[in-house]
């Protein structure tokens, strides 16, 4: 069993020695980029510049609340608006490794900008064993890219440092609580944000949906908790499929996207098992969302698909 108070040691000590200039990393304010923000910061203070892009593929209100971390952690940031490069980028592609591997190259291309200005030659990141397992090797079989591991362009001009490399999620989760990080408890969020959970092209349109039905989804079951109608799940969120169907609204024929709701429990994100949320709180989800967006989605559907043989995130 790990013992985070001895991790933490030991990965401050190890980034003093693997970091002697300046370093980047990217915030996206999840448990993994937070935790080694944090460690980096311990190891070099405000040689440290942790960047947070917002690409226009993030969940509501996202920004504000990591920006909000950043400030009571201390740790020396900047915020940047990239959403209208991201989305250029991003046009016209469907496949779900081209969208992992041009968001991951699109990230590397911010912060070489971002690494010249601040004169950063090191590039930390969150990576966690689950990532680079999925992402495959010589000897694996890619499952899926990871943004900061199948999606490395070749050259990219900073030397990668990757503090919690051998750590699974729960043990990334005893470390955060150790260091008193606010998301230590926040599920998990794919790098690549919302456009692998758009199985469509990524469009601002496209995302605004599948942004608001996360929402919904997430403020629906947290509040189920609260409530003790169930637990919290490991991970939970909405996908926007590229199925459309009949359906009627009021007295006329109409014809509406598809939103799946993914819900699922697990101790470290490599297997996974749907969760058994009550009916009453998968209807308030499927009604809320038609209800708020009845010009587009007409129909909500749930996924009772363990990992194996699914994947936790759609794409």
């Amino acid at each position: 069993m790990l013992d985070a108070n001895e991790f933490i040691k030991d990965a401050v000590e190890d980034l003093k020695k693997k970091i002697p200039g300046k370093a980047i990393i990217a915030c996206s304010g999840g448990v993994d980029s937070m935790v080694s923000a944090a460690l980096a910061s311990k190891a070099i203070g405000g040689r440290l510049l942790a960047v947070y892009v917002d690409t226009g593929l993030m969940r509501k209100g996202e920004t504000e609340e990591v920006k909000g971390m950043l400030k009571e952690m201390k740790i020396n940031y900047k915020i940047i608006d990239a959403s209208e490069e991201f989305f250029r980028h991003l046009k016209g592609i469907t496949d779900p490794e081209t969208k992992r591997k041009t968001i991951g190259e699109r990230f590397i291309r911010v912060f070489e900008r971002e690494a010249k200005e601040f004169g950063a030659e090191y590039l930390v990141q969150g990576t966690i064993a689950p990532d680079w397992i999925e992402s495959g090797d010589d000897v694996r079989h890619t499952i899926k890219s990871h943004h900061n591991v199948g999606g490395l362009p070749k050259e990219m001009g900073m030397t990668v440092v990757e503090p919690l490399w051998d750590l699974y999620k729960d043990e990334v989760r005893a470390v955060a609580r150790i260091l008193k990080i606010r998301s230590s408890e926040r599920q998990p969020f794919p790098g690549p944000g919302l456009s692998v959970r758009c199985l469509d092209e990524v469009t601002p349109e496209n995302i605004a949906i599948v942004r608001e039905a996360c929402f919904i989804v997430e403020d629906e079951i947290g509040k189920a908790a609260e409530k003790g109608k169930m637990e919290l799940p490991w991970q939970y969120f909405a996908v926007l499929i590229p199925t459309r169907s009949v359906g009627v609204q009021g007295d006329r024929r109409a014809y509406g996207r598809t939103i799946v709701v993914r819900s699922i429990s697990s101790i470290d994100g490599m297997t996974a098992a749907y969760s058994k949320i009550p009916q009453d709180v998968l209807d308030a989800i499927s009604s809320r969302i038609t209800n708020t967006m009845k010009s587009h989605v007409n129909r909500v559907v749930y996924d009772i698909t363990n990992k194996p043989p699914a994947t936790i995130e759609w794409e």
